[in-house]
């Protein structure tokens, strides 16, 4: 090869992959491939289907630049939050040809054998992508010595609109989470070209991303196909059941002015006129006063039950687990800044009468710097995110099998003068190691704690267990002490933290429906 051309391969690394030949980037030692392909064009025919093959090709293709996002109604930039997460920041396009994955590794090379990190996107199961900012994986792919994987894949009514109850489109409305078992299936036939073990894959997700990992972990599908799993600020306990779904679908259809049978018909919808109607109807709920319908995975054949109800899934009881959440996770959804106690006392009366005054007390007692409007946020996290990862811990532990890990995020983020507290999300950046977002800032102390909880995330992938030497001793969870790795100033190991609210929050839990998870 002449000097010429091996600059050139040492600048765009081609890798041949099951498929054919990608041509990535290479910068500051990483090799990025961006847009990578693991599975058809999900338009015409093949939309409400389970993700069809990619056709093999010849020659070279480049895999230089992202590739589309899943169709989705706009992040609306009005709300100062979603500046904050760069919401409207999703590069690529928008289109039906969205099962691509973007991949970072620092050696592309079979013998490398380096532990893989995949990340499934936020944004619940109707927005957001990996193509995001806050997705990129080069930093993390330098600090860890490992290969990283994100993920787009359909969402919203073109991943989970329920169609039949059998029949070619019996599981529609699992389609967005058959991409993620593909998308996982890609990575067991190529990431080992890449320099990845394919032994050794973390699957993690924040928010929608975590409900997304809480039902691979019951998908027979996905069995087998990962070796330790991170739930952040999404623990997602039920599916949706077909009697729901099906009801959600019957108003899309009606607005649309198609029945179930005209599948067809409903084909050949440009898929912004679905959203479109889509977003007509959620304003129709709106305008009730009902919580817009929503989709979401739904049970079937794809998902024989649900992930975390009434217990752990036994598909995944021998999968090593972290699950976590922020102290701050509603603020993102709070905009009275300027509340006061009387109100948050008002609000915390219609939740629980009497004990009002009492429980309003103990969160005053606890943190006595925080404002009314982190406290009123922190009252819904702890009867919202935290009980739902509660629930999970414990009926993982209950269910025996491999050691699970819990960790809270309380360090706070410095935008706007701190007023979103340790706000959901706030995790993201620290853990891809890339703090130069708006949620940190590239502090010394933000620093910090990116070593720690990036190096937890990649003991994991390559050992089983995210104890490493970089964060305090991280203990499995127990439900006699409930250690619990508290991020923060400083770091530290604490046994059953915030241990009051917790055990208050259940008991009251234990009188209504399952707690579902945010996003």
């Amino acid at each position: 090869m002449s000097e010429a051309r091996s600059a050139e391969a040492r600048l765009f690394p081609i890798v041949e992959t099951a498929e054919g030949k990608v041509r990535g980037l290479r910068s500051g030692k990483i090799s990025s491939f961006k847009g990578l392909r693991y599975g058809a064009d999900t338009s015409g025919a093949n939309r409400f289907r389970p993700p069809q093959p990619v056709v093999p090709w010849a020659g070279v293709r480049d895999a230089l630049d992202y590739g589309n996002i899943a169709p989705q109604i706009p992040g609306d930039r009005r709300h100062a939050y979603a500046d904050l997460i760069l919401n409207d920041v999703q590069p690529g396009g928008m289109g039906e040809d969205c099962l691509v994955l973007n991949l970072w590794t620092p050696d592309p090379n079979p013998a490398a054998k380096k532990p893989v990190i995949v990340r499934f996107h936020g944004g619940g199961f109707y927005g957001g992508s990996s193509n995001n900012p806050g997705g990129d994986g080069e930093m993390l792919a330098r600090f860890g010595d490992c290969v990283v994987v994100t993920v787009n894949h359909r969402l919203s009514a073109l991943g989970y609109l329920y169609l039949a109850d059998e029949g070619p489109y019996a599981d529609s409305g699992a389609a967005g989470m058959q991409d993620l078992v593909a998308s996982l299936q890609w990575v067991a036939r190529n990431i080992e070209a890449f320099g990845g073990d394919p032994r050794r894959v973390l699957i993690v997700g924040q928010s929608g991303g975590g409900a997304k990992v809480s039902h691979l972990l019951g998908m027979p599908s996905a069995k087998g196909l990962f070796s330790s799993a991170g739930v952040m600020s999404g623990s997602r306990l039920t599916a949706m059941r077909r009697d729901q779904a099906a009801k959600a679908a019957d108003q899309l259809l009606r607005r649309l002015g198609l029945r179930p049978d005209q599948i067809r018909d409903l084909q050949a919808v440009p898929f912004s006129a679905l959203l479109a109607a889509q977003a007509d109807v959620e304003a129709e709920d709106r305008a009730r006063g009902e919580a817009p319908r929503s989709f979401a995975p739904v049970l079937g054949d794809a998902i024989p039950h649900h992930p975390f109800a009434p217990g752990a899934p036994p598909e995944s009881i021998d999968v090593p687990l972290v699950v976590s959440t922020a102290l701050d996770e509603r603020t993102y959804r709070e905009t009275q800044f300027d509340m006061g106690w009387d109100e948050v006392r008002r609000r915390l009366e219609r939740r629980v009468g009497g004990d009002a005054a009492m429980l309003l007390a103990a969160y005053r007692d606890e943190d006595g710097q925080a404002t009314p409007f982190i406290i009123n946020a922190r009252i819904n996290s702890d009867s919202s995110f935290r009980l739902g990862a509660t629930t999970m811990l414990e009926r993982r532990i209950a269910g025996g099998g491999a050691p699970t890990w819990s960790y809270l995020w309380a360090s706070p983020s410095p935008a706007f003068g701190g007023r979103y507290g340790a706000v959901h999300g706030i995790d993201v950046a620290y853990s891809m190691h890339d703090v130069r977002f708006p949620l940190a800032g590239p502090t010394t102390d933000n620093l910090r704690l990116a070593d720690e909880i990036a190096s937890a995330w990649v003991a994991l992938a390559a050992n089983g267990r995210p104890d490493n030497a970089v964060t305090p001793h991280w203990a499995p969870y127990d439900l006699a002490e409930r250690d619990t790795l508290v991020f923060g100033h400083p770091t530290r190991s604490v046994a059953d933290p915030r241990g009051f609210f917790r055990d208050y929050w259940s008991k009251q839990a234990a009188r209504r429906p399952e707690p579902a998870a945010g996003g």
